[in-house]
């Protein structure tokens, strides 16, 4: 078993204690109300460069690549990752999120979401393209990394994205990463609009976010609410 499918059979044993959860709660109440898109303000919390990185075919990339009526969910995960509350539990919430958005005329062409390794020694192009066969994206969902670690620093730092290599004592810690689950916001113009982590994401509050920015700059979706 490749370290992709290692993760991906994670990402599925993450994806059902999430949903039986999420039932629980449509059930009786919920932890957290969504507001209304639109009820509410996202002001810019910091802004981002549009920084060239690769695709899953080797191919330069922009890692936003926006046009003025988008928004991007952007994240940061590593293959080798074997912590069910980092980079499966990222995948298994943006696997849910790319088929509602796939499914929603009003947002498939203006949220796209980008996938990005902060281990590119090891997460080459090739094994992008591996967990984008596997995450089977239905959305505008692409899967980036970089040609060295030296390439991918600056947009960690830009992001304030956590990414530690373990050394420790054994072989177990080489290729393994201390790092904090990050999901970000980001509009047409680089700002990000909302930083989600452990406990406050879901696929349903990153819809109800991405449509409220969006609404300042799309009427189209004035008044939409979320599915």
């Amino acid at each position: 078993m490749t370290r992709v499918l290692a993760l991906l059979a994670i990402v599925a044993a993450f994806a059902g204690p999430v949903l039986a959860h999420e039932a629980a709660q449509r059930g009786g109440a919920a932890v957290f109300a969504l507001p209304e898109p639109g009820s509410y303000e996202l002001p810019p919390i910091a802004h981002v460069a549009d920084f060239a990185l690769q695709d899953e075919t080797g191919t330069p990339a922009p890692l936003l690549d926006l046009a003025p009526d988008q928004v991007a969910i952007v994240s940061f995960v590593y293959t080798r990752c074997g912590d069910g509350r980092g980079c499966p539990a990222a995948l298994a919430v943006l696997q849910r999120l790319d088929r509602a958005v796939a499914a929603d005329a009003t947002l498939a062409t203006r949220v796209r979401i980008a996938t990005v390794s902060f281990d590119p020694a090891y997460d080459t192009p090739v094994r992008m393209a591996e967990l984008r066969r596997a995450m089977a994206p239905r959305s505008q969902w692409r899967f980036l990394t970089a040609s060295t670690p030296l390439a991918i620093a600056p947009v960690l730092a830009a992001f304030g994205q956590d990414a530690l290599p373990l050394v420790g004592d054994g072989e177990h810690a080489l290729g393994l990463y201390r790092h904090v689950l990050k999901v970000f916001l980001v509009d047409a113009h680089g700002a990000v609009r909302n930083v989600y982590s452990s406990g406050f994401l879901s696929p349903e509050l990153l819809l109800v976010d991405a449509r409220t920015v969006l609404q300042t700059e799309s009427p189209t979706l004035a008044g939409a609410t979320a599915r």
